[in-house]
């Protein structure tokens, strides 16, 4: 509450009492995008012949959706908040004074990150992954973090089992989350085959490369298209995940427990593993992955990784926030590190070197060598 001297009228109070309802309200971004993406409005405007991402209106989008018997009205509602969001572009025609604009939609850049591709990937699965029921019931227990870390919020709410463990015991949900992480990685990984010159040790190039939490082997594809020197791939992950891949010259599916063994390489390269697991568990992992590297060879972990300094940027808030969602989903002590903490687990499990390459806003490529 405002103190009993200050002046509501004021633009300092109301720009207040305006910031904090919309974050009161936040809830509403993450809940339309998962509505446009089930209604399947980004691939209906952009997968159009022979003009793609011409504008649609909301009656047209369900035209072409063939769902005669939908709302255009909340449709368009959730458009304009997600415009509001620069996810659509949005194109207004009066056609009179007295009758209301009307509104047409296009795909922005970020948009199109929702658009499938032709194997079927985009993020719009991520999208999906992150709000099913069994992940959106934790967010309530959220306070329980702090006020309890050795249990997630997760696990509060879902009868005690981890998030893992869940997915494995359903496959629907394991198959998103493989299917989300493929279409988080394929773009990911474009930019690493551009910008990260790795893939050799000590005057040696890697032939043996092991793909640590791997899932459907995606990430090794790429590698190994482009890098005819890595004659050999290892797609690491556990059993029910590498069960269900599919097969990839060059690439054997293996699975196993990182925390008890990780199968032997030139290199290993992981992404977005050990973000979910906390200090102690990051330390089992980096220790097996030393052991099972020659002198010489390289852990290549791609990761988020936090800037020192809070502020309001896009990059600190996605970061921020994905740090939050491990805390409720994953580990209430798995978290988002800084550059200076990846460096510590690094010395702290053998490695004697160190570098960090800037190439993704959000993954950053983490270089351990042995």
């Amino acid at each position: 509450m405002a103190m009993a001297e200050d002046d509501e009228t004021s633009e300092t109070r109301n720009n207040a009492r305006l910031a904090i309802l919309e974050l009161a309200n936040m809830i509403s971004v993450p809940m339309a995008l998962n509505a446009i993406i089930h209604l399947k409005v980004p691939d209906i405007i952009y997968h159009q012949q022979p003009h793609p991402n011409t504008p649609l209106t909301a009656s047209q989008i369900l035209t072409r959706a063939n769902l005669p018997n939908a709302d255009p009205d909340n449709l368009q509602r959730l458009l304009r908040l997600l415009t509001s969001h620069n996810v659509f572009a949005e194109y207004t025609i009066t056609s009179s004074p007295n009758s209301p604009p009307e509104r047409s939609y296009s795909l922005t850049e970020t948009g199109k990150t929702l658009v499938t591709d032709d194997h079927g990937l985009s993020y719009a699965s991520y999208v999906l992954q992150h709000h099913q029921d069994a992940l959106v019931k934790s967010w309530p227990l959220l306070h329980h973090a702090v006020l309890d870390p050795t249990v997630e919020p997760f696990a509060r709410s879902n009868g005690g089992k981890s998030a893992y463990s869940y997915y494995g015991e359903n496959p629907e949900m394991n198959l998103l989350m493989q299917k989300a992480m493929s279409g988080v990685s394929v773009p990911f990984m474009k930019a690493i085959m551009d910008g990260y010159d790795g893939f050799g040790f000590d005057g040696k190039k890697i032939q043996r490369l092991v793909d640590v939490g791997g899932s459907g082997g995606d990430c090794l594809r790429m590698i190994l298209r482009k890098y005819s020197h890595v004659v050999e791939g290892i797609n690491f992950d556990l059993p029910e995940v590498v069960a269900k891949a599919p097969k990839i010259p060059g690439v054997t599916h293996v699975g196993g427990d990182m925390f008890k063994e990780i199968p032997k390489g030139d290199a290993i390269f992981m992404k977005w593993v050990l973000t979910t697991w906390t200090d102690d568990e990051c330390e089992k992992i980096m220790k097996n992955c030393y052991e099972a590297l020659p002198v010489g060879g390289k852990l290549i972990a791609c990761e988020p990784v936090l800037p020192l300094d809070s502020d309001s940027s896009h990059r600190t808030r996605a970061l921020l926030a994905g740090d939050i969602f491990v805390m409720a989903i994953y580990r209430a002590k798995g978290k988002h590190r800084t550059e200076d903490e990846f460096r510590q687990l690094g010395l702290s499990t053998g490695f004697n070197a160190f570098r960090a390459i800037y190439i993704d806003h959000f993954y950053t490529v983490l270089e351990f060598t042995k």
